[in-house]
């Protein structure tokens, strides 16, 4: 299936969850605001995502600093 993540056309393996996206990208576990086809999700929503061929991604990796 092929996904349009951060702004760039990606292929992946189907059938994908949000969960396994974030694995594939390296940001499992790590603290993310995730968009799917311009809706936020909530954090538990994250979890039992799925997503479908054609999907449009944003995912932001939250980090602290100053």
């Amino acid at each position: 299936m092929t996904i349009t993540l951060n702004g760039t056309k990606r292929d992946f393996p189907a059938p994908l969850t949000m969960t396994r996206l974030l694995e594939a990208v390296g940001l499992a576990g790590k603290p993310v605001v995730v968009e799917q086809n311009q809706l936020a999700l909530l954090p538990k929503e994250i979890t039992s995502a799925t997503i479908n061929d054609g999907d449009v991604i944003e995912i932001v990796q939250i980090t602290a600093g100053g």
